[in-house]
């Protein structure tokens, strides 16, 4: 804020002029104490100068009403929604987030600095805060094949910018234990530009998590007990209670919840598919999630807004008080959370769901080709010894869960002799395969999977968290390999196929994991694919794209499979798909 602005603003809290805007008798939610309180709220040049009475140009009846801060998406990856920022943010604002903090390691997996420079460059000139972390682990190990390498010296010049905060979610638990130099490097630097850095503490026992706390990281959104929420805030963690489209942590670990440790919880998203958002809500939806499991509303508030602002050090964010800024909600209700109105910096940006004073919409340039180097491939690619072999390693999903259950199979049991075909129905068994495009390695990773209850057909996505490979799940090799052949041709994106037939597809043409179209369109072809998820296996009740996708992310326990082959996260070995 300039002299003259800031001048004015202290000329308004005086009342010596009228406020810009004041919201007359309403009921303030404060996220200081946990309560409400009758007041005005008087607002000058973006800001909150007064509680109390204020009168101003414009007035707004509050009576019934309440006013709370605007929201804050503590982690997300923007990529997750199959939007660009400038699409996207047009999504969060009906549902009250006005600020999100953006790990944007899916397309810097793919793209590296060019991928990062996209995203921060499509946050600009919009009313919506999109602050960055900068992606520490690119790869996330180095037990899969990604499109970049993201090191210390790439990412050091970034802290240059305003909108960066700090070092995003250190999976690379190893690197961080073993004092790796490049890892070391990479979390100096984050201390010494005052940035934060975030966790990634999936399966961490006390120990390892002292070791993070150790280190300066500061937060954890993996948590899915509230033992584990529990030791981190002790440790002096901010815990980052996630519920987003596959992982749904929140009520799990939303019971233990109090006014006692509330100040060290924030809320996030993670990875949320825009049709999901759309319907079901965001951080809103976990506010609600929270009350509905015994939480007090302004205690679910303040997690979704003192809390993170504080966490990422967001100044003068997260509260109705004098000196911040006025990025606000009107609630028609404060047990259900119904927006009425969005505000940003003062100026209303939503009002009964339709947006109001947006920018003029810009083309986005973008010059990021999807890469597609896979070779034609044959049945024997993906054909699975079983030889003088006694059992097979497999992976299980765990519906609305990261997390993968390791299954080890007698080989007896299966009625199978010499090579592995796959089972449907009761015992569930498919094909899996991660197959490497960026770099035409020719890798080919091999897998057993149990959960995805395909009855026929294949689905395939160049979406694998998070080096984003192509991974294919099928009946039989001839889908699986129409799947491949049809994704190769779109340039990249997700597709269900039955028969050598395409049952419905959607286009990710910007690397192969985002798209510039509105969400309009985005949201309908997901509707097609689910549509298609309903024909080849009618009894799946998760989503099969993101949950296939989480599958090749060798940091979660317990097996996982990359284009190097199956992985035992436990153990951080690979093992052989049948022994």
């Amino acid at each position: 804020m300039n002299k003259d602005l800031f001048v004015k603003a202290i000329e308004a809290s005086a009342k010596r002029r009228p406020c810009d805007l004041v919201i007359k008798n309403v009921n303030v939610v404060d996220v200081f104490q946990s309560s409400t309180f009758i007041s005005d709220v008087g607002i000058s040049n973006g800001y909150i100068v007064g509680l109390g009475e204020y009168s101003g140009t414009t007035e707004v009846d509050g009576t019934g009403k309440y006013i709370c801060p605007s929201l804050i998406d503590s982690h997300a990856h923007i990529e997750s929604s199959l939007l660009t920022p400038k699409e996207y943010y047009k999504c969060a604002l009906r549902h009250g987030i006005t600020s999100m903090v953006v790990d944007p390691h899916e397309i810097a997996n793919v793209f590296g600095k060019k991928g990062i420079d996209f995203m921060i460059n499509s946050s600009k000139d919009i009313p919506f805060d999109f602050y960055f972390m900068l992606s520490s682990c690119v790869p996330a190990t180095s037990f899969e094949s990604s499109g970049a390498i993201l090191n210390s010296v790439d990412l050091k010049p970034y802290y240059e910018n305003k909108n960066v905060l700090g070092l995003a979610e250190v999976m690379n638990y190893p690197a961080v234990v073993n004092c790796e130099e490049d890892m070391i490097q990479k979390l100096l630097d984050a201390k010494e530009n005052n940035g934060v850095i975030d966790g990634h503490c999936a399966g961490f026992n006390n120990d390892m998590v002292n070791i993070y706390a150790t280190a300066n990281i500061r937060t954890d959104h993996e948590s899915v007990t509230y033992d584990e929420l529990l030791e981190k805030v002790r440790r002096g963690m901010y815990v980052l209670i996630r519920e987003g489209t596959v992982a749904k942590n929140l009520k799990d670990l939303v019971h233990g919840a109090s006014i006692f440790n509330s100040r060290r919880l924030c809320l996030c998203t993670d990875d949320k598919h825009i049709d999901d958002l759309v319907m079901n809500g965001s951080i809103d939806n976990s506010i609600k999630l929270c009350v509905n499991n015994g939480l007090k509303s302004e205690i679910a508030i303040q997690m979704a807004t003192l809390n993170p602002s504080e966490c990422y050090n967001l100044k003068n964010k997260g509260a109705i008080a004098p000196g911040y800024i006025a990025d606000f909600l009107i609630l028609n209700s404060l047990e259900d959370f119904s927006i009425e109105s969005v505000y940003k910096n003062g100026t209303l940006v939503v009002k009964n769901n339709e947006l109001f004073n947006m920018p003029e919409e810009i083309v986005e340039e973008v010059n990021l080709p999807t890469a597609m180097n896979i070779k034609k491939l044959t049945p024997e690619d993906f054909k699975i010894d079983l030889s003088n072999k006694d059992y097979i390693n497999v992976i299980e999903l765990i519906p609305n869960k990261l997390e993968s259950n390791h299954l080890k199979i007698k080989i007896d049991d299966l009625n199978m002799k010499d090579e592995f075909d796959p089972i449907i129905g009761k015992d569930d068994l498919l094909k899996v395969s991660v197959i490497e495009r960026h770099n035409n390695t020719g890798n080919i990773g091999l897998g057993i999977l149990r959960g995805l209850k395909l009855n026929s057909g294949a689905i395939a996505t160049t979406i694998t968290h998070d080096s984003h490979n192509l991974i294919v799940a099928g009946t039989n090799d001839s889908d699986m390999i129409f799947a491949i052949e049809e994704l190769k041709k779109l340039g990249g994106g997700i597709i269900v196929v039955q028969n050598g037939q395409v049952l419905s597809s959607i286009k990710l043409e910007i690397g192969g994991v985002i798209t510039g179209r509105k969400a309009e369109e985005v949201i309908q072809d997901l509707a097609k694919l689910h549509d298609a998820i309903d024909i080849i296996s009618p009894e799946i009740d998760f989503n099969p794209f993101l949950t296939l996708s989480f599958l090749a992310l060798p940091v979660i326990p317990s097996l996982k499979i990359t284009d190097k082959g199956i992985f035992d996260v436990e153990k951080f070995e690979f093992i052989p798909v049948a022994e």
